[in-house]
């Protein structure tokens, strides 16, 4: 049995991760800062360890010596990491975890990476060709972790891959994010205020992502690997399908904020991803929005009768 540490454990894809790794039988440990209480996972190994004190993470290696590492932990507060300071921690703590498990004897290292670290508004990006040039310390972080773990490899002979994350959603999404808060503010009967919506990007569904690291962590592949569905979509179109399947598109207003800067047209070339882990998207976006609708309802106690109901009145 394959024993594997998970960082970021409870995060948004740690904890899609983990009952995947479970059921596939690998004796898992994850890891956080503090176990969540809505993860009642079985058989799993919880250690409740801040990576970010100086010799944590090499002191958690060398005590559990798991075979291989699945490195999602970061700073991700929404609107505040992209030129946080807290990356720079987060680069020194996982520079410390990979030589820690080169060092105790571990196989393989699989990190979360970043669309970001592509140039901004690249169009279709492929791993091979399309230029890194990131703007933002949280780019710049991921890319440096990567390279490290690149020249990592040459002097010890640790596997490792890199998945390049592109734009997420689904269950647990954090409420300020795109998604969760148009479908929040739709299901309370409230204006959810948009750009107009023109940027054209690649949405994937959190489950998938996981599903995908999964896969990478199971294949030979080696470096970065896109981590998305491979088509780009405007966001006014994801967003006119949550209007359609809650029957309220009035309540989504695009055009009420003026566009920021930011990422424009950006999505990714998925072939190597399928070439060589096997992976295939489960959810379509009209799946994936239903899906997600349904996870916000149950946490908000709207049920489908009662939404429709307040809606006529």
């Amino acid at each position: 049995m394959n024993k594997i540490l998970v960082t970021g454990a409870s995060g948004w894809i740690g904890r899609h991760c983990v009952p995947l790794l479970v059921s596939k039988g690998y004796e898992v440990h994850a890891v956080s800062r503090n176990r969540p209480a809505d993860l009642s996972i079985t058989d799993v190994s919880w250690h409740e360890v801040d990576l970010l004190a100086h010799g944590s993470a090499t002191e958690l290696v060398r005590r559990i010596r798991p075979d291989q590492v699945l490195h999602l932990a970061w700073y991700a507060e929404p609107g505040k990491f992209w030129q946080a300071n807290e990356n720079l921690d987060w680069v020194r703590a996982s520079l410390e975890l990979a030589r820690a498990l080169a060092e105790s004897g571990g196989k393989r290292i699989v990190g979360a990476g970043t669309c970001a670290e592509y140039e901004s508004n690249a169009g279709e990006c492929c791993e091979s060709s399309t230029r890194i040039l990131p703007d933002s310390l949280y780019g710049i972080s991921k890319h440096n972790v990567e390279r490290y773990l690149q020249s990592l490899a040459s002097e010890t002979g640790l596997s490792y891959a890199w998945g390049r994350i592109f734009f997420l959603y689904g269950p647990h999404e954090h409420r300020s994010r795109l998604v969760a808060y148009v479908v929040r503010s739709v299901l309370s009967g409230e204006p959810a205020h948009c750009s107009e919506g023109t940027q054209v990007l690649d949405f994937l569904h959190v489950e998938d992502a996981a599903s995908a690291f999964l896969r990478l962590l199971e294949s030979d592949a080696q470096g970065p690997v896109n981590i998305a569905s491979g088509r780009p979509i405007s966001v006014r179109d994801v967003l006119h399908e949550i209007g359609r399947q809650t029957s309220r598109p009035e309540l989504i207003q695009f055009g009420a904020l003026k566009p920021g800067p930011g990422i424009d047209r950006l999505w990714a070339n998925t072939q190597r991803l399928q070439r060589e882990t096997g992976w295939a998207q489960k959810f379509n976006l009209a799946d994936g929005i239903q899906q997600t609708i349904e996870w916000w309802r149950s946490r908000m106690n709207i049920s489908a009768d009662n939404f429709f109901q307040k809606q006529l009145k």
